[in-house]
């Protein structure tokens, strides 16, 4: 099992893409060691729409690549796969 592979998640709309995104991200929720989720600040204090989220993998490359063309395909949503196998 590949544990160096890294995906880079940016969200636009969050409050549109969001449930969808979860739902891609449920799926695959066995191949996720860890998540991370970063998120703007407004003036004001409350959230930006927009959000970053960092995945580390622990799958082969063809399952990161299905769960990054997943992604890809939602509406808002760019994800990059980093392999640093």
């Amino acid at each position: 099992m590949n544990c160096f592979q890294i995906m880079a998640v940016r969200v636009e709309q969050r409050d549109t893409t969001a449930v969808q995104v979860q739902k891609i991200l449920t799926e695959y929720g066995c191949s996720i060691r860890t998540r991370l989720g970063l998120h703007d600040q407004a003036e004001d204090n409350t959230c930006t729409t927009s959000g970053i989220l960092i995945l580390q993998l622990a799958c082969d490359e063809n399952v990161a690549e299905e769960l990054n063309k997943k992604l890809n395909a939602v509406s808002g949503v760019k994800a990059k796969l980093v392999n640093l196998a």
